[in-house]
């Protein structure tokens, strides 16, 4: 097995393995790429405070969010399509998650249904709900979360109308993948991939498939899904979600202090900074960026995670010194899964545990929870100077 130190070393392992539509469904932004790459290295802008001769024995990286203690405030983020980076993804990223001690958020684009992940774990996960035009099926949909005993609802808002990402559109992305002259030539060399996916208790979309009147298959789920994303949903329909499931709402994919400001109105226990990893609105600003003024826009009101570009612990200590409450990770443990399976996924978030915990030592903090923007060196034009 090889040495693994970085996230990246998982990255590499993953592109050599997985089919070429799915690593590029996941490393891949809509339009130029630019807020994709911005994601992350807006990171690198910002620096770190070195403290010295301060006592570094009994520290922690335990915190809590939305009222659930976490090993680290690192959540995993609703990735679609997550059981076609690895046979059983969802139920697997689900295990090691429930093991490490942080949560795990199902997508409804998961390939593995709401009910396969409640078989295979034991602790309640976070639902992540696209709304669509069919409100039946967003209806069952909800009690199908509330049956397995979902902990919080994870409301997506900026996935109305679907982004364009030029490289899932020319693989021909689909699951199970089309088997075209160019997919199988790409399979052929994934041996290890295929062989495992045959085993794979589904490869379709579980929570689609056999529940939605007129898609027994997925021969009929494309059309399906292109026209059911909701482009009518407004901040009335978000309440009228949050009421039916009356339980805790993350409000995922606010990227404006107005929309951070009406999300605190309608009552959310947690808004997610997210501009759903550069894959919607290309040339929007980072997440980190926008951070500061969302967070100056709605105070203690609710509380603030953050989503797009986190790649290593310290990232996760930067968002948190920003002042996030907590932060999410979708890329860095798809990389881990599609490479080593439930072990990556363990595995990478080992690494970015252990370079957040060598990192707060090394800025003169022991407590996860202590962390604060005394513990960073910010540029003064870091959120930008536009004109009005």
């Amino acid at each position: 097995m090889p040495v693994i130190t970085t996230i990246e070393d998982l990255r590499r392992i993953y592109e050599r393995r997985v089919p070429r539509m799915f690593y590029d469904y996941t490393e891949s932004g809509s339009w130029t790429e630019q807020t994709f790459r911005e994601n992350t290295s807006d990171f690198d802008k910002i620096r770190l405070r070195q403290r010295v001769a301060v006592d570094m024995s009994g520290r922690t990286t335990k915190g809590q969010m939305i009222g659930e203690d976490v090993t680290m405030p690192v959540a995993l983020a609703p990735v679609g399509l997550t059981g076609m980076q690895h046979a059983d993804g969802e139920m697997k990223a689900a295990r090691a998650a429930e093991k490490f001690g942080v949560p795990f958020t199902l997508s409804t684009m998961s390939i593995n249904s709401i009910e396969d992940v409640a078989g295979f774990t034991a602790k309640p996960f976070w639902f992540q709900l696209y709304t669509m035009r069919d409100e039946d099926y967003v209806s069952r949909l909800i009690e199908r979360a509330r049956a397995a005993k979902c902990s919080a609802l994870v409301i997506t808002l900026d996935l109305q109308i679907l982004g364009q990402r030029h490289k899932d559109i020319k693989n021909g992305l689909s699951a199970p993948p089309k088997l075209t002259a160019r997919t199988l030539a790409n399979l052929a060399t994934k041996w290890g991939w295929g062989i495992e996916m045959m085993t794979a208790k589904r490869r379709h979309f579980g929570n689609i498939v056999g529940h939605v009147h007129g898609v027994s298959d997925t021969s009929q789920l494309g059309a399906w899904t292109a026209e059911q994303f909701d482009p009518t949903l407004d901040w009335g329909k978000v309440a009228k979600l949050k009421e039916q499931w009356g339980g805790k709402v993350i409000l995922k994919g606010i990227l404006d202090a107005e929309d951070a400001k009406m999300a605190a109105k309608v009552g959310a226990d947690a808004i997610v900074v997210s501009n759903h990893g550069g894959r919607q609105l290309d040339g929007a600003l980072s997440s980190i960026r926008m951070l500061p003024s969302i967070l100056d826009a709605v105070g203690d009101q609710v509380e603030v995670h953050l989503d797009s570009g986190i790649r290593s612990g310290q990232d996760v200590l930067k968002a948190l010194a920003m002042g996030a409450d907590g932060t999410f990770i979708g890329r860095a443990f798809i990389y881990g899964l599609g490479a080593m399976g439930q072990l990556g996924v363990t595995t990478a978030l080992e690494v970015i545990q252990k370079e957040l915990d060598t990192t707060m030592a090394l800025c003169g903090e022991t407590d996860v929870c202590n962390l604060g923007r005394h513990n960073l060196l910010v540029p003064q034009d870091f959120e930008g100077r536009w004109q009005a």
